[in-house]
Parts: structure tokens; C-alpha cells; sequence
């Protein structure tokens, strides 16, 4: 567990004074990205396929680039290679990220060979569930805000419907035994539904069977109007203070609601959550949702319940503050690891900013 208060008083006492000594005045962009590094300590998660195992070429430090797509993060840079250019030109930003010289960056190429290694590894998730992990494990969180987000990407949308194959209708009226079976289908079928399984499946499970494909879709606004766009949902769940303990990507087709239990279960296994502003009473949770008048005449909430709701804004900031500041407009990989992979950055960025902002 991270003694979180001492690290603070660590940094702001020895280590930020220190480093103001050897490369002057720090920004507070800077003393964000140092906080990420003493938190995340990359070097724990440079193992198996992300070290050089002794045959070929050496490999570039991998260490040194996952700090720099903190930092492209925490700068909010649009590019890989605006990032390399602010590397080579800003010799303080370089030499926190560990190269002391503008001939030591690693090229364009060679970033995006080890960003798609982090993808494939699932680095950014393993770095966010640790932080989060070490973070409350003796701690419990008061509500668990859950909603998603638009994610524009930069490829074609997939092709989620296969063609049916047409069989020859027999004509005349069917027979008891042949209604029968019709009826036994639909029934199979109603119960293979994944709301359905998915209170009895393990999070593993739930995951893999959610829609991970670029596609369409659309979402209404406070205002009513309906914007549409290609690419990916991200599905976020932020704790008390507005720190995220989880986050899916899935397609911009799938509905909000098949993303709300796993979501659940992988908060459930880093945090110990009192209340989901979603309906979570299968989880042990205690769920406080919006009474729908669309079908019926509208339940009030009680008084309590209502005061908790309120809390469901923290997850709309996070949202926000993903977008406008830690690249969440700036998506510029393909598929659905890598686009997941560039996003993780900014939700671990925003986890630790948060986090700190508490002892503040």
C-alpha cells in the first residue's frame, strides 16, 4: 500500500527543491508528471516481453518511453511526434523522462513499436489497477459514479452484421410441434441475452464479450438533440474526489448499460464501494438510479438517496477533464487495444491528480 501523505510531504519537501536546483523553476505541468512517475515507478512494470531477452538487437528502454507517454499525457500533445519534438527542443522535460542528450530520443518508429507493445501487454490497465489497488485498500468509497463518453476515431467502421443465409419458408399453416420449437428458440435465445448472463459470469468473461469494434453511434444531450459519430464508447467509474477505479472501451454502438456490471465487478476487486449510482443490488452494492417517468408516473427518490445522486456529476468532470486535457480528443491509433492503451494514460494521469488534489 502507498503511504500516500509521506510521499507528498517527501516530494514537496526534498525532491521538487532538489530538482528546482539542476533545471530551475518547475511548472506545475511538471511536478504533475513527477508525481505520476514516484506513484506509477514504471521500472516495476518493464517485465517479460517489454526487457530485452538477450538475442537481436537491444532493445530502446522502455522505461524512458512509458514516462514520455505519461508526459505526452500529462501535456496533452497531440502526436507522437510533437512529443518527440518537445523532447529533443526542451532539454528539462527530457531529462525527467531520462535522456540526457537530443541524440538519445528514440525515433517515431521506434515509439510506436513499444506503444504497440504496451498495447498488446495491457500495461496502462495493469499500472491503473495497481494504483488503485494500493491506493484503497484499506480505505472504503462512499459512491461510484458510472457513465461514457464519445471517442472519435480514425478508422472505418466495421461490419457487425453478417448476412443472413435465406432458407425456403415451407408454405401453409405450421403444425403444433413446429410452434412449439419456434417458441423454444425464442425463449433460448431471450435467455442467451447478456444482461442476462452477465450477473452469472466471471468479469474475464463479461469483457470478452462485449463489443470491441469501431462502429457508429449515438448519444442525446441534456438539450435533446442527438449527435452521431464512428468510433469507440469509453465507460468510466470514478470514486469519491473523482478518482477513476475503472474504465472499459467498447463500441460506440453498445448501449451504456451492458458495460455498467463489468464495470462494477473490476471496481468491486480494487475498491470497496458502498453505493453505484447505477443498479448494482446483485453486487451487494446499494443502487440509487433515476426514476424513469416513461413508464409510469414518476418515483421521487427519498431525501437521502436524493443528496447521493447528486454525486453523479463527478463522472461527467472526469469525462470532461479526459477530453479537454489528457488527449482524449487527440486519438490518433487504430483498434480497439491501442485506442484503449492511449486513453489509459490519461485516466492514470487523471487517477493520480486526483488523489493528491484529496490532501491538498
Amino acid at each position: 500500500m502507498n503511504d500516500l501523505p509521506k510521499l507528498y510531504f517527501t516530494m514537496e519537501t526534498y525532491l521538487f527543491p532538489m530538482l528546482e536546483e539542476e533545471l530551475g523553476e518547475l511548472s506545475a505541468k511538471m511536478r504533475e508528471f513527477l508525481r505520476i512517475v514516484e506513484v506509477v515507478r514504471p521500472s516495476r512494470f518493464i517485465t517479460g516481453a517489454l526487457r530485452w531477452c538477450g538475442l537481436g538487437r537491444p532493445m530502446k528502454d522502455r522505461e524512458k518511453m512509458l514516462r514520455a507517454f505519461f508526459l505526452k499525457a500529462v501535456y496533452d500533445l497531440p502526436t507522437t511526434k510533437v512529443l518527440i519534438e518537445n523532447l529533443k527542443t526542451n532539454p528539462s522535460l527530457r531529462r525527467l523522462c531520462g535522456w540526457e542528450y537530443r541524440g538519445d530520443v528514440p525515433s517515431e518508429a521506434t515509439f510506436s513499436r513499444a506503444f504497440k507493445v504496451f498495447a498488446e501487454e495491457k500495461v496502462p490497465d495493469a499500472v491503473h489497477a495497481t494504483i488503485v489497488k494500493e491506493n484503497y485498500t484499506e480505505k472504503l468509497v462512499g459512491h461510484a459514479s458510472i457513465d461514457s463518453t464519445a471517442i472519435i476515431g480514425r478508422e472505418k467502421a466495421c461490419r457487425k452484421n453478417t448476412p443472413k443465409i435465406k432458407f425456403k419458408k415451407k408454405r401453409g399453416r405450421k403444425s403444433k410441434a413446429e410452434i412449439a420449437a419456434l417458441t423454444e428458440q425464442e425463449l433460448s435465445e431471450t435467455k442467451t441475452r447478456r444482461l442476462e448472463l452477465q450477473p452469472n459470469r466471471k468479469l474475464a468473461e463479461n469483457i470478452n464479450d462485449l463489443a470491441q469494434g469501431c462502429d457508429w453511434g449515438g448519444k442525446r444531450d441534456s438539450k435533446g438533440k442527438t449527435s452521431f459519430w464512428c468510433g469507440y464508447k469509453l465507460h468510466l467509474s470514478l470514486g469519491d474526489g473523482g478518482v477513476p477505479l475503472a474504465a472499459l472501451l467498447s463500441s460506440a454502438s453498445m448501449h451504456d448499460s451492458q458495460a455498467a456490471i463489468p464495470l462494477m465487478q473490476m471496481a468491486s476487486e480494487r475498491a470497496t464501494i458502498l453505493y453505484d449510482l447505477a443498479d448494482s443490488e446483485n453486487l451487494g452494492h446499494v443502487p440509487v438510479i433515476d426514476p424513469n417517468p416513461r413508464r409510469g408516473d414518476k418515483v421521487e427518490l427519498a431525501p437521502a438517496r436524493k443528496i447521493r445522486y447528486r454525486e453523479r456529476s463527478t463522472v461527467e468532470r472526469g469525462n470532461s477533464d479526459l477530453k479537454d486535457n489528457y488527449g482524449a480528443r487527440h486519438v490518433r491509433v487504430k483498434g480497439h487495444w491501442k485506442v484503449l492503451c492511449h486513453l489509459m494514460f490519461g485516466v492514470i494521469a487523471i487517477a493520480v491528480k486526483q488523489l493528491f488534489n484529496m490532501l491538498e
